[in-house]
């Protein structure tokens, strides 16, 4: 592979893991549509694109995390998309959180153009991207795993090839039901210990190191104590996700129903104009129903 990686999409997500392949020493052509993010990239030493094309020109691996399935298709396959300038036997890792059959459509497309596709998504939120400490789902060949894996290396701790291309989206669709049940579970447990007129901080140290303990309950129960919502994994993100979930669920013919719940809570969240607050504002919610708004 070139000595040039690419990178698209420099969002909440991506400015920390671009940076962090700069730490490296890589060298990164990166691209985002929004101008200010490709500026802030280059000062940390990357060198600007004006499309994905132009990344793909400079570049034989190209990694890449963009809000849906609509846009990785474009990235790849729009009008100034990645396929028709990347070399036979290029790589792109689709780090995007997608539905698995879109991924599978992707990967089917890219190999007939020569070109080897990862699917690649991440859970850990801004703060894991900001350490390196990021867990990858990955679907691809093994060859194709082996090529890319140490750089993956550089922006995250847990790496596993979970199967073929379509496994690493279809695994992340499992972490979002787990994440975000566990962030409803506990906004009912803060809902009922304000009832009772429990210090909700005292509560989270009696049940910590207990069966109900958990990383999501360390990461956001502080955050909902003090109604800090500022974002690391948003509403709007993960409301996709799930949509993404229920799809794959009704194409698979099976039942979800406590994700499908948990979409309306989200369908709620955006009437309150809640979309870009993390979703551990999932909690208010359940204060909004049972009039405890602050």
């Amino acid at each position: 592979m070139s000595k040039n990686i690419g990178f698209i999409g420099l969002g909440i997500m991506g400015k920390h893991m671009s940076s962090n392949l700069i730490k490296k020493g890589y060298n990164l052509i990166v691209y985002d549509k929004v101008e200010e993010a490709i500026k802030n990239l280059e000062k940390l030493g990357a060198k600007g694109a004006k499309s994905s094309k132009e990344v793909a020109k400079e570049c034989d691996l190209v990694f890449m995390i963009v809000p849906d399935s609509s846009h990785s298709i474009d990235v790849i396959f729009g009008k100034d998309g990645l396929i028709d300038e990347l070399k036979k036997g290029s790589a792109i890792v689709d780090m995007s959180s997608i539905s698995p059959f879109y991924s599978k459509e992707i990967g089917k497309k890219c190999e007939d153009a020569g070109v080897n596709y990862v699917d690649a998504p991440v859970s850990g939120g801004e703060p894991k991207a900001i350490t390196g400490e990021l867990s990858f789902m990955v679907g691809a060949k093994e060859s194709v795993f082996n090529d890319v894996k140490e750089y993956l290396e550089c922006m995250g701790k847990n790496i596993t090839l979970v199967g073929d291309i379509g496994s690493g989206t279809g695994t992340k669709l499992a972490n979002q039901i787990i994440v975000n049940l566990n962030i409803a579970a506990l906004s009912e447990a803060m809902i009922i210990t304000k009832s009772l007129n429990i210090d909700p901080s005292k509560m989270l140290k009696a049940i910590t190191g207990g069966l109900a303990d958990s990383s999501v309950l360390q990461a956001k129960a502080p955050m909902m104590i003090e109604h800090n919502f500022k974002p690391g994994g948003r509403i709007d993100i993960n409301k996709k996700d799930i949509k993404n979930v229920l799809e794959t669920s009704h194409n698979l013919n099976i039942s979800l129903p406590l994700t499908s719940l948990l979409y309306e809570i989200f369908q709620s969240l955006s009437k309150l104009n809640k979309e870009k607050e993390d979703h551990s504002a999932i909690l208010n919610f359940y204060e909004h129903i049972n009039n405890m708004d602050k």
